[in-house]
C-alpha cells in the first residue's frame, strides 16, 4: 500500500513543528557564527568558523554514527570508532565497528558535498554503492561481454602502458554496454525473460547477491515511492516535511542493509531547502532518547510528534555541547600565553575539540610529535583521562 503523506492532524503537530524549527534554527545560527564582537582571529578555524563550532561538527559525525547503530540494536563505543577512524585499533575491528565507520564516512561525504548532491541521482547511486550510475532506478540486464581486441588496438610499449590501455578498453566496453541498456525500451527491460536473465547468472539480483539481498524486496521501486513522498511534501514547512519523510522511510524501508541512511537524507533535504546551511542536522541522538513504543507507534501523529521532539531535543543538546566546548577552549587557550609561534599546543587544542577522545598515538600521528611529547602536551593542557586504565589510555573534554 502506498504511503499517504496527507494522513496526519496538523492541529496536533503545529506546536512540535514550531518548537523543532525554532531549536534547529538557533543551532544553525550558532554553528555558522564567525566571531563575537571583534573576537581574535585565533578563535577561528581555517574555514572561518569558531573552533568550538567546527569541533562540534566533527564530533557530531562520530556520535551520530554510534547512535545510528544503537537504534538498530548494535553497540559501538565512540572511543573505538575514533581509533578505528585513525587506523589505530587496539583490537580486531568488529562487524559493528566497520558498519559504524561506513556510516561515519557517509555522513562526512554528505556534509562536505553540495546541498543538492545527496538527493540527486548520482548522489543516491553513490551512497547506495552503485558507483558511476547515472540512472537512479535502471535495472541491470546481464549479457555476455564481447571480446576485446586489445592487441590490435594497442601500440608497442611497456608492460605498464599495455595494462593501462587494457583497463581503458574495458572501461569503453562497459560504457558501450551501459549506453545500449539506457537506449533499450522500458517494456523490454521489464519483461520476465529479461528479469530472469538478470538474476540467473551467478544468482545475482539488481541489488546484489541473492544470498544477501532479497530478490522480492525491489529497492528501486521503494526508493521511487519514497522520492514521490518527498515531491508531495515540497510545499510543506521544512520540519513537517522532514518528519513525514522520516516516517515514510521507516514505513517503506527502501534499502535492506542501509536503513541508517534515512535520517541523513532527511537532513540533506533540510540543507537543500536551506533550513540548515552550516551543518548537517542530527536526529539519532534525540531518537535514542525517545521510547521505542512511540517511535514505532501505530498512530502516525504519535510517530511524527516523536520525531519532532527528537529533533528539538537533539538541537538543544547540541547547543549545550557547543557551550561546553567553548568554555573548554577558553580555559585551554589561557595556556597559550607567552608561547612560541611554533608551539604544538594550538594544534593540540584543535585536535581535542574535534574528537570525543584522543590517545597518545593519535596525538603523535596528527601533530607529528613523539609519544613522550604527546604526554607533555596533555599534561600542559590539563585534560582529564577518561578510561582509568594504565595502558591504552585516552583523554578528552569531560
Amino acid at each position: 500500500m502506498a504511503y499517504d503523506s496527507a494522513n496526519y492532524s496538523l492541529k496536533d503537530l503545529l506546536r512540535p513543528v514550531v518548537a523543532a524549527e525554532d531549536a534547529l534554527a538557533r543551532l544553525d545560527e550558532r554553528v555558522a557564527r564567525k566571531g563575537d564582537f571583534g573576537a581574535l582571529g585565533s578563535r577561528q578555524s581555517k574555514d572561518g568558523l569558531l573552533r568550538e563550532n567546527e569541533g562540534w561538527i566533527a564530533r557530531s559525525h562520530f556520535m551520530e554514527a554510534c547512535n545510528a547503530l544503537w537504534l538498530a540494536g548494535e553497540l559501538v563505543h565512540v572511543e573505538d570508532l575514533v581509533l578505528h577512524d585513525a587506523r589505530m585499533d587496539i583490537r580486531t575491528p568488529t562487524h559493528e565497528l566497520t558498519r559504524a565507520h561506513a556510516i561515519l564516512r557517509t555522513r562526512r561525504q554528505i556534509a562536505s558535498s553540495p546541498a543538492q548532491w545527496a538527493l540527486s541521482p548520482k548522489g543516491i547511486a553513490s551512497l547506495r554503492g552503485r558507483w558511476g550510475s547515472d540512472a537512479l532506478l535502471a535495472p541491470i540486464i546481464s549479457e555476455p561481454v564481447r571480446g576485446l581486441d586489445i592487441e590490435a588496438a594497442s601500440e608497442p610499449g611497456s608492460e605498464a602502458e599495455s595494462a593501462f590501455e587494457e583497463e581503458l578498453a574495458r572501461l569503453d566496453a562497459l560504457l558501450d554496454r551501459s549506453e545500449r541498456l539506457l537506449k533499450q525500451p522500458k517494456e523490454t527491460r521489464d519483461t520476465a525473460p529479461a528479469r530472469a536473465e538478470a538474476i540467473s547468472p551467478g544468482h545475482l539480483t539488481p541489488d546484489g547477491d541473492s544470498l544477501i539481498y532479497d530478490p522480492d524486496w525491489d529497492e528501486d521501486g521503494r526508493m521511487e515511492e519514497w522520492f514521490a513522498v518527498m515531491d508531495r511534501t515540497r510545499d510543506l514547512p521544512p520540519m513537517l516535511a522532514a518528519a513525514l519523510l522520516w516516517d515514510a522511510w521507516e514505513e517503506i524501508e527502501p534499502l535492506q542493509h542501509q536503513h541508517w541512511l534515512g535520517p541523513m537524507l532527511v537532513a540533506s533535504m533540510l540543507r537543500e531547502r536551506m533550513k540548515t546551511r552550516a551543518h548537517l542536522a542530527v536526529f539519532n541522538a534525540g531518537l535514542r532518547a525517545i521510547p521505542r513504543d512511540r517511535r514505532r507507534a501505530r498512530d502516525r501523529n504519535t510517530r511524527l510528534t516523536a520525531f519532532l521532539e527528537a529533533a528539538q531535543s537533539s538541537a538543544i543538546a547540541s547547543l549545550k555541547e557547543i557551550d561546553r566546548l567553548s568554555l573548554a577552549r577558553v580555559q585551554m587557550e589561557r595556556k597559550l600565553k607567552d608561547r612560541r609561534s611554533t608551539s604544538s599546543l594550538p594544534g593540540m587544542i584543535d585536535l581535542i575539540l574535534s574528537r570525543p577522545m584522543v590517545s597518545t598515538a593519535l596525538i603523535a600521528k596528527e601533530l607529528k610529535v613523539t609519544p613522550r611529547g604527546a604526554l607533555n602536551l596533555i599534561a600542559e593542557l590539563g585534560v582529564r583521562e577518561m578510561t582509568g586504565r594504565g595502558r591504552y589510555r585516552a583523554w578528552g573534554i569531560v
